[in-house]
């Protein structure tokens, strides 16, 4: 039988990059003692008022069929979110999908098709390159450079462009290195975006759990409006992941183009959730503060519980929910060291090649899980890494 191209293009980009998250999940559902590190799934619940919420909206009859858009009081709620970073947002400028994920595909599918380029950092998530080949055009690789933070460089972007290009996919705060541009780096590569006529596609899904740093965000700019489009969701934000509620926000022109998109994929994102994200959106709920403080603690603990492991190197990260760790000087990649730390410790961590050949001597580590558990992993991490550079400096 016959398959379209699509199914080809996407072979190796599906669940395959996360081959060890899985293995991972079926030896501790078999009993066995794993410290799981993969994912970036919040260990705290959703606020109690949300789940409420959710719940009053179901009683009361909010279960039935939504619009293409998104309901009311949602693209109202996110209207008012992005008007207070720019004032000439209106409910016009919003798209409403069931996750970022969902709405990123969309996204690129109306911006995109065969013989494009799409400019994206290397490191990347492990569902951008998918979603980009989606749509038939090609990624092309921006490298982002450890020793400048993994923080995209306007010299870099340009470099890279070609004449193919249509799209810079950006995503700051990022995934995996927790890298937060700053403003004038935005500025730089904005100005880049301009000069060869490209869209912006920014994935700012970690906005609230910014550490230190300053967020600053292409969508900002009112010189850049008419190419930006961002899309994010409360799955980081407010620990709400399974609810799968995400948005597209960019031009008016470009939101009425992709709507009959959206209504195609799915029409309609469900009215009780609608219901809970603008409840989320519009009263103050303390969940991206519990986290930030979380996540920034277990950062530093991870960098401390390794500071004397040998081979290993931490690099904080500025934002998220991930730590990376370089394993290079213990003689493995980042992924033959990741399986032997699920095989001989218990510890599953993601490793760097999931995210891209700038990450492949790389660790990416989740800080989701207590300060204790944080403690332990990092222990059976530094004995591996004594292990294997021991072995490393026998055979030399």
């Amino acid at each position: 039988m016959r398959y379209a191209s699509i199914t080809s293009r996407l072979a190796d980009l599906g669940s395959g990059k996360w081959t060890l998250h899985i293995r991972a999940r079926q030896l501790k559902a078999s009993g066995a003692d794993i410290i799981e590190l993969t994912i970036g799934e919040p260990d705290l619940p959703p606020d109690r008022a949300l789940l409420d919420e959710c719940q009053r909206a179901m009683n009361a009859g909010r279960y039935r069929y939504s619009n293409g858009r998104g309901e009311p009081g949602v693209v109202a709620a996110l209207a008012e979110k992005y008007r207070r970073r720019r004032a000439d947002v209106t409910p016009e400028n919003i798209l409403c999908f069931p996750g970022t994920q969902t709405a990123l595909f969309a996204v690129m599918l109306g911006l995109a098709e065969a013989g494009d380029g799409v400019l994206v950092g290397d490191p990347l998530y492990a569902t951008y390159e998918g979603v980009i080949r989606s749509t038939g055009a090609c990624p092309v690789f921006v490298p982002l450079k450890p020793e400048r933070g993994f923080h995209m460089q306007a010299d870099d972007l340009e470099r890279a462009v070609t004449p193919d290009c249509r799209v810079l996919l950006l995503n700051t705060p990022h995934n995996p290195t927790g890298a937060v541009l700053t403003a004038a780096e935005v500025a730089a590569i904005g100005e880049i975006a301009r000069r060869h006529d490209l869209w912006i596609v920014c994935d700012e899904v970690y906005e609230e759990l910014v550490f230190d740093a300053a967020f600053a965000s292409p969508f900002d700019n009112p010189d850049l409006a008419e190419r930006t489009i961002v899309v994010s969701s409360i799955s980081k934000s407010h620990a709400a992941p399974g609810f799968r509620s995400g948005w597209a926000v960019g031009p008016a022109e470009f939101t009425r183009r992709l709507l009959p998109v959206s209504e195609t994929m799915l029409f309609g994102q469900q009215p009780f959730i609608a219901d809970m994200t603008a409840y989320a959106l519009t009263h103050d709920i303390d969940t991206a503060r519990q986290m930030r403080e979380a996540y920034k603690r277990r950062a530093r603990r991870i960098a401390d519980g390794l500071a004397k492991a040998p081979g290993l190197s931490v690099l904080p990260p500025e934002a998220g929910m991930f730590a990376l760790i370089d394993v290079a000087g213990t003689g493995l990649s980042g992924e033959a060291f990741a399986w032997a730390l699920l095989e001989e410790e218990g510890v599953a961590v993601m490793p760097g090649s999931s995210f891209g050949e700038a990450a492949r001597d790389f660790l990416r580590m989740s800080l989701t899980v207590p300060d204790g558990v944080i403690d332990e992993a990092c222990r059976r991490i530094a004995s591996l890494a004594e292990r294997s550079t021991l072995r490393r400096e026998r055979r030399a």
